[in-house]
């Protein structure tokens, strides 16, 4: 599982301790969770876990400089970055996760159709028409898992948007994603990690069967 929009060490202890597979922190500019690059070498300082990084229509060279001095092992890209630019971005020791807001079961088998050639996994997130992701919107699971199928095998399913402790497992259930992924679920404000909830969420993920 991964916790995602970190902006306090404290809180990426908490998570890696917890037993997240995936540390999370928010590099495109302008969002609530946002750091700079400099916050997110200290908050993941000495942290031997998975790191992924979340962009928004980033240049490649930006992608490259900041995948290789964080030692990411995910650029995950929530912006309109085209099949192309998902392969350039690839262009290193990382996987590619592509996120797509999802509204129906035909903006899921669009996705996959499209992505499938370029991108290491598929992050589905819930359609806000304010921000790209970590409002705690959910996308329609049940519509989703009818066609859970057609993702091809090589491409991971990262389920995001809205995911608790109290309902993680029935997204499983349903969608028998290779990463579950907490932002706001685990949260007292956007950015501001709650320990307990953190806790409760690593423990109702784990030992589920996917």
């Amino acid at each position: 599982m991964k916790v995602c929009g970190l902006t306090r060490r404290e809180d990426a202890l908490v998570a890696a301790r917890s037993g997240a597979a995936y540390l999370g922190v928010v590099l495109a500019p302008g969002g609530k969770r946002t750091v700079g690059f400099d916050l997110a070498a200290r908050l993941l300082d000495g942290i031997d876990t998975r790191r992924v990084g979340v962009f928004v229509d980033a240049d490649p060279e930006n992608l490259h400089r900041c995948g290789e001095a964080l030692s990411l092992s995910v650029l995950q890209l929530h912006g309109d970055e085209t099949p192309e630019q998902v392969r350039e971005a690839a262009a290193g020791p990382w996987r590619v996760w592509k996120a797509v807001r999802i509204r129906t079961a035909d903006d899921f088998l669009r996705a996959a159709e499209r992505f499938s050639d370029s991108a290491d996994g598929l992050l589905l997130d819930g359609w806000h028409p304010a921000a790209r992701g970590g409002t705690g919107t959910p996308f329609p699971w049940e519509a989703i898992a009818e066609h859970r199928a057609k993702l091809p095998s090589h491409v991971s399913l990262v389920a995001a948007g809205g995911l608790r402790a109290d309902n993680v497992a029935l997204a499983c259930a349903l969608l028998h994603p290779a990463v579950v992924d907490v932002s706001s679920g685990v949260e007292h404000a956007p950015g501001i990690k709650d320990p307990d909830a953190i806790r409760a969420f690593v423990a109702a993920a784990t030992n589920l069967n996917w």
